[in-house]
């Protein structure tokens, strides 16, 4: 299914893309998902619509079998990527677990600017896009996923996600098909 209609006031959501995560193994390039999430972000910046830079600057304090990773990360780890052409408009927002509402009063600043959908991008897909994308829907949100702006560091999740969670969650589309839509409203 593709998207089918974006709200009068939807904001764009990028999440984690940093020098420190854009740096990890992906099952999809990296670059692309930057170069996509940045036309994205240019698009709907021209609409005047919100644009939501998320990072992450520490992992949720519970014990997982995996563990924690060792070490202390680079200076730059949790700096968003240039290519975004940050604006002044941008709203940045930084999480201390997966999902971008947590804690970080994003849910507060969507409310007050009268969101009542996003469109979701980048990595990695099956955590803080998709924990992002979870909670949204819970809180109300209409969601929507631009499926080629964003990657994971397992192909079988990524899939598993873009396949089976996200048409639960909200409606799927590429980034040209969202494009279509941001810049339908200019008419």
């Amino acid at each position: 299914m593709t998207v089918t209609v974006l709200d009068p006031t939807t904001a764009l959501v990028l999440i984690d893309l940093q020098a420190g995560i854009i740096a990890l193994p992906t099952a999809h390039s990296a670059a692309d998902v930057v170069a996509k999430s940045a036309e994205l972000a240019a698009a709907f910046r021209k609409q005047s619509l919100p644009v939501i830079l998320v990072n992450v600057d520490a992992g949720a304090p519970g014990r997982t079998e995996q563990g924690r990773p060792m070490g202390t990360p680079a200076a730059d780890w949790v700096t968003l990527v240039p290519e975004l052409n940050i604006a002044a408009s941008d709203i940045h927002v930084t999480k201390r677990q997966w999902g971008a509402f947590t804690n970080t009063g994003l849910f507060e600043t969507l409310k007050d600017l009268g969101v009542t959908q996003i469109v979701l991008a980048g990595l990695m897909t099956t955590k803080g896009v998709e924990s992002t994308a979870r909670h949204a829907y819970e809180l109300g949100f209409n969601v929507a996923l631009a499926v080629d702006a964003m990657s994971d560091g397992n192909q079988a999740a990524h899939e598993n996600s873009l396949a089976n969670v996200f048409p639960q969650l909200g409606e799927t589309g590429t980034t040209e098909e969202i494009l279509a839509l941001v810049k339908a409203r200019a008419s």
